[in-house]
């Protein structure tokens, strides 16, 4: 039995005057205990609102979402104590010490983890007479996260773990997903930090518009990318030119950014650094082989621009008018 399990998940958001955006439109997950799922995907493309039905504050449209074998939705009582979520916005008191919070948090859980030594765990010993309002973004992030741990969870949600927290931080946060897939969690994170993905993961899911694009390792997602040869300059080149000189096809894929069709061979990484050369133009940075999983997300995700108000586009994100919509709940 999977410890998370989204089954032909469809969530539709009525807006009034008629108006309905199907934010997930048969998505498909699985998570399994002692392992982390990373879930990619580009704004709106229904990440929040999954995340929802799957703590128990949305119920779906369509589809079955069980979490350690039960309904997040009609069970949401009896899986609370046994699940930890880290949202994106934490709602703490502006002026609650990080201890204080700990220790209020840790009275609704019958068997909580030692909230002075949680505290410890994440880095944030140093902050014990802080409040929460003089913390800084990554400092909030580390106790939010503290938070999610202090009912021992079995089932964690991360929201964005590692948004605005600095390179110490993200260490502390990865050796903590470690800690608790290597116990037995079930882990589901989502992030934009792609280079975060795939430090953490031991699967990772790509969904665009509402629907699962792909899922693998990482290994797996690159499998089935072509080897090839990219480089960046500080200025725009005359791409025909330079395939004309070197004899192989140069095709821009991004500003600044160019592709050679041609295997990355030490013959034709010396012609392009040539030609660069003798025409003067400064390299940027040059890659040769397998796809970086960035260029596997763009590639099956489009340009990643985000979706709002496209048929996957997940109110959770910012609307039209720039405004966000507070996640709505059942209690």
């Amino acid at each position: 039995m999977y410890s998370i399990s989204v089954d032909d998940l469809h969530v539709d958001h009525r807006l009034g005057r008629g108006e309905v955006v199907h934010a997930v439109r048969g998505l498909d997950l699985t998570a399994s205990a002692g392992e982390v799922l990373v879930v990619l995907g580009p704004n709106g493309a229904g990440k929040t609102s999954t995340l929802d039905v799957i703590v128990g504050l949305r119920r779906p449209t369509a589809g079955t979402v069980t979490v350690l074998g039960l309904d997040p939705w009609s069970a949401g009582r009896e899986l609370a104590p046994r699940m930890g979520v880290m949202p994106q916005d934490g709602g703490i008191q502006t002026g609650i010490r990080p201890p204080e919070v700990l220790r209020a948090y840790a009275g609704f859980w019958p068997s909580p983890a030692d909230p002075d030594e949680l505290l410890e765990r994440v880095g944030l010993a140093h902050a014990r007479r802080t409040t929460y309002r003089r913390l800084s973004g990554g400092e909030k992030q580390r106790l939010s996260l503290a938070l999610a741990l202090i009912g021992r969870p079995e089932v964690v949600l991360l929201d964005e773990p590692t948004a605005g927290v600095d390179v110490a931080g993200r260490r502390v946060i990865r050796e903590i997903v470690r800690e608790l897939r290597d116990g037995g969690a079930a882990v589901l994170l989502t992030t934009h930090e792609l280079d975060e993905a795939e430090r953490m993961a031991d699967r990772i899911a790509i969904v665009d518009r509402g629907r699962l694009v792909t899922a693998g390792t990482a290994d797996e997602l690159r499998a089935g990318s072509d080897d090839v040869v990219r480089f960046s300059t500080p200025a725009e080149l005359d791409a025909e030119a330079m395939s004309s000189d070197i004899g192989r096809p140069v095709a821009r894929v991004g500003p600044g950014e160019y592709e050679v069709a041609a295997a990355p061979s030490p013959d034709v990484v010396a012609a392009v650094t040539s030609w660069l050369a003798s025409n003067g133009i400064a390299l940027g940075e040059l890659r040769a082989g397998r796809q970086r999983l960035e260029d596997i997300f763009l590639a099956l995700t489009g340009d990643g621009d985000d979706h709002d108000g496209a048929a996957g586009s997940d109110p959770g994100a910012p609307t039209r008018s720039g405004r966000g919509r507070r996640r709505g709940s059942r209690r």
